[in-house]
This record gives structure tokens, C-alpha cells and sequence, in this order.
């Protein structure tokens, strides 16, 4: 008889939990759909706590809920924000923008009884984004070189292009091009073996050295010289070069480029040297004026890792001093087998070795958090791994703190202010490298790992980052933002 009723009570159980899932997918369905009408229709992207939502699967979508509940600690499902995004749909004055579903969500848990409906709940929350006017040209932008962040910031560009695009890819600039050029180029850009496939459509166009990427026509053009092409017989105009190359990197040099006719402003993918501005965005875009300044750097992956982190710690705890190790990828400044190489151990093989070597991050972030200088050291340990980094951060404050406080200040950090771009907070204890690639955010706080002295004195911080994918947004972020084609941003 027990074990009758046994059977029978997991059975319900069982059709409840199934029941209960089928509703949270169909809901996803529409909310999805949702999300691509607000985006093609009226140029509004929707992000849940940061996180993109545009070309996900319905699992996808449920398990970025399900994160959602636990950083924010409150019940966040599907039904209230797909609830809240139809309602969205239906309001016809609001201005393209980003908007966070996610924090609606939040909120509307907490003030709803403060309002008649959803509809009054959304007027009141995005009331500056009512018959906002926004408008903006595209930008162009041309890239110049094509290897690992060159073909990521292209499949990114064509990625956001659409009603409400800001930048748009016109060129890809390399050494040479001809048909096996072409050919080569755009198969590494439609397949990678970190990244995966590129979710979309390259044709090659052998007879006007173009390639198709989801219908847009991106030059191929060949430059021996930086400041010896006429982008403006392509149709390009007052662009942004993104200059991946790192062959130049001081002003004279990235200076050539707008010598070339068409070209405006120039971003370098590398720490600049001399008095380019290096900027982490979000953390000090706004010390540079894009008014008057033309040649920017977006600093390296790694100073864009740690110095999301080190200005909570700064502005919060305060920082004596530190040091910084990063246990970083190999890249392709490396060998694969052992041979010459002009530095120290990088001449040894990347795929089978552990190699310590320099980074300059400690000085590089000085630039960015001028209250650091002098107060960092740093070096890097290249590890047998194609991608995703973790740097680790050992640093004497000021005040006494504890793990939960410092928790608390970076998981605050992650959801409120101006860093929720750069710093993902993780829970995850089981979290591992191949768990970085393809995060959006530059810096992925390892909350688990954290280390607190029993004096309260020194902290042990862990930061994972994807050092191209996650480097890239920061650059496409950052492009956006001196081109001044930003949209409102709800956050």
C-alpha cells in the first residue's frame, strides 16, 4: 500500500515539474519573440542583468532566470519579464534604447502595489525614454588587421547591425588580398575553434574583393602603409579605425592612419603608448575628451580585468599596495613547438608548458586608476590553454573588512552603477576556465575563492576573463562611446 501511494505521489510530482517547465518554455517562446520585434521594430535592445538575449535558445533564456534569482534574491521568472516586455511592445513613444528586463523585473516585484498596472509601472520607470529624441547617425567602421579580435569585433558589428545600428562595418583592411585571401579570411571568420561558428551568413564576393556578412557589402583592402589608402572611393566617410594589429602604437605611428582619406578617429586594441589615452570603459571613458581627442587605446585584456575590481576595492576599502598575477592563454606571440623567439621562455612550447613571462598591467591600470601608481607589481604565467584567463589579485587595504563585505561591495558593483557591463558576479563553485568563453563582461569575479586574512588586512581576490571575447565588448563599447552613438541605457 506505501509503496502504491509512494508511486503515485512521484508520478504527480513528476507531471508537475514537467507541467511546470512546458509553461516557463512556452512563456520564453513568446518572450523571445518579444525581444526580436522590440529590437528590429523600434531599435530597443532588452538584456537580462547584462546579459544579451538576442539569438538565445529557450533553455538559454530560462537558465539566465535562474541566475538572475540568485544574484538578486528574488523571484525573477520568465512570466513577469515576458509580461513586462509585451507590455513594452505596445508603447510606441519609447526611444531606441537598452534596457534592462532584468532590473524592471526587480523592481516591479518590489513597487507594484505602488501602481494600477504593468502599463503605468513601465510609464513611470522609462518616463526620459517617452518621445526621447536619440537620433544619431552610423557610424563607419573599418578594421584594420583581421586575426583574433579583428574577427571577433566583426562578428559583433554585423551581430548588432539592424534598425537602430550604431557602428557599421564597411572594411577589413590586411596586407594582401586576392581570391585565396578572401577565401582564407572568411573561413576563419565563419568557423573558430574557441568561439565556435559564426551564427550567420559569409559569402565571398571574388569580384569586388568584398565579403557579404548578413546581407551588408564589407570592403577587402589591401594596405602595405597605414596612410595609402582612399577609403573614401569605397563610400567611407569620417570612420573609426580599429587598429588590431598592435604595430603601432604610439601617436605618430596610429597617426598615419587619418592621413588616409575617409578616416576620422583611430582605436587601438593594445596599451598605447606616450600620451594616448588608455581607457578601460566604464571606468575612466570620462576623463577623455572625444570632443578634441582622435586616437584612443582600449588598453590590454588584462588591465580591463582588473581594473573594473581594483576601483571597487580602491574606492571602497582603499589599497596600500598589491600584486598582480595572471595566469594568462597562450597567444600567437608564442610557439607551438620550441624554437627562437626574441623574449625570455616565450620561444619554448606554448601548448605543452607553463611559461612565466612579463605583462605590464600593473603599470598599464595606473593609467587608468591614477591612485594606484606605484602601488602595483604584476607578472603572468602563460598556461597550455587557447583562451579564458584568470588574474589574481593580492592586495593589503586599508580598512579591515571581511569575505562577506567584500563580497557584498563587488556583487553590488555587478548590479548597480557603472560597472555592471565589466564585472559579472559568480557564484559557481564549480566554475572552471572553458566556463569564461563567451562572457560578455571583461572581469568575472570569482566569489567562492575569495580570501580575507584573520586581521582583515589582506585580500585575495579571483578574476576570471575571456581575454578576446570579453576584451572585444569592452571595445565595441568603448567605440560607441566616442563616436557618440549611444543609445539610452536603462541599468
Amino acid at each position: 500500500m506505501n509503496t502504491t501511494m509512494n508511486a503515485v505521489t512521484t508520478q504527480v510530482g513528476y507531471e508537475e515539474h514537467l507541467n511546470s517547465r512546458n509553461k516557463e518554455e512556452k512563456a520564453a517562446v513568446e518572450f523571445t519573440g518579444n525581444v526580436g520585434n522590440l529590437l528590429y521594430e523600434k531599435g530597443i535592445e532588452l538584456v537580462l542583468f547584462r546579459e544579451h538575449l538576442v539569438d538565445r535558445s529557450v533553455s538559454e533564456i530560462l537558465n539566465l532566470h535562474n541566475y538572475a534569482r540568485e544574484v538578486v534574491n528574488k523571484p525573477i521568472d520568465i512570466f513577469i519579464t515576458s509580461t513586462l516586455a509585451k507590455k513594452l511592445t505596445k508603447m510606441d513613444s519609447l526611444a531606441p534604447s537598452k534596457i534592462d528586463i532584468g532590473l524592471l523585473a526587480s523592481q516591479w516585484i518590489e513597487e507594484k502595489s505602488n501602481f494600477d498596472s504593468e502599463e503605468a509601472f513601465l510609464t513611470n520607470k522609462l518616463a526620459d525614454f517617452l518621445n526621447a529624441d536619440v537620433s544619431f547617425e552610423p557610424r563607419d567602421v573599418v578594421l584594420f588587421g583581421f586575426g583574433r579580435i579583428g574577427r571577433l569585433a566583426a562578428r559583433e558589428l554585423i551581430k548588432q547591425a539592424g534598425k537602430g545600428q550604431q557602428l557599421r562595418l564597411r572594411a577589413i583592411v590586411t596586407r594582401k588580398v586576392d581570391k585565396d585571401i578572401i577565401k582564407k579570411r572568411a573561413a576563419l571568420l565563419r568557423m573558430d575553434s574557441v568561439h565556435g561558428p559564426f551564427m550567420g551568413n559569409v559569402t565571398e564576393d571574388y569580384e569586388n574583393n568584398a565579403l557579404i556578412l548578413n546581407g551588408q557589402v564589407v570592403h577587402m583592402i589591401e594596405a602595405q602603409s597605414p596612410d595609402k589608402v582612399n577609403y573614401e572611393q569605397f563610400g567611407i566617410n569620417n570612420a573609426l579605425l580599429i587598429d588590431n594589429t598592435g604595430i603601432y602604437r604610439d601617436r605618430e605611428g596610429l597617426g598615419l592612419h587619418k592621413k588616409s582619406k575617409g578616416i576620422e578617429r583611430v582605436l587601438l586594441t593594445a596599451p598605447g603608448k606616450g600620451d594616448i589615452p588608455n581607457i578601460v570603459h566604464g571606468v575612466n571613458q570620462k576623463t577623455v575628451d572625444i570632443d578634441n581627442e582622435t586616437i584612443f587605446s582600449a588598453a590590454s585584456c588584462t588591465t580591463n580585468a582588473i581594473a573594473p575590481v581594483l576601483k571597487v576595492i580602491e574606492d571602497s576599502l582603499g589599497i596600500e599596495k598589491g600584486h598582480i598575477e595572471t595566469v594568462h592563454a597562450y597567444t600567437n606571440d608564442q610557439n607551438l613547438l620550441d624554437n627562437m623567439h626574441k623574449k625570455e621562455r616565450r620561444g619554448r612550447s606554448a601548448a605543452v608548458n607553463m611559461v612565466i613571462t612579463e605583462t605590464g598591467a600593473g603599470k598599464a591600470v595606473a593609467k587608468v586608476i591614477p591612485n594606484l601608481n606605484g602601488k602595483l607589481t604584476a607578472n603572468a604565467v602563460r598556461v597550455p590553454t587557447p583562451n579564458g584567463s584568470l588574474a589574481i589579485l593580492n592586495l593589503n587595504v586599508k580598512k579591515e573588512t571581511t569575505v562577506e563585505d567584500v563580497k557584498s561591495l563587488l556583487k553590488d558593483a555587478a548590479l548597480n552603477g557603472s560597472l555592471v557591463n565589466q564585472i559579472r558576479y559568480s557564484f559557481e563553485e564549480e566554475l572552471v576556465s572553458t566556463d569564461i568563453i563567451g562572457n560578455t563582461c571583461c572581469a568575472v569575479f570569482d566569489s567562492p575563492a575569495t580570501i580575507v586574512s584573520p586581521d582583515g588586512k589582506s585580500v585575495v581576490l579571483y578574476v576570471w576573463y575571456d581575454n578576446e571575447f570579453g576584451y572585444t565588448k569592452q571595445v565595441i563599447r568603448f567605440a560607441k562611446h566616442i563616436c557618440k552613438v549611444r543609445r539610452l541605457i536603462y541599468y
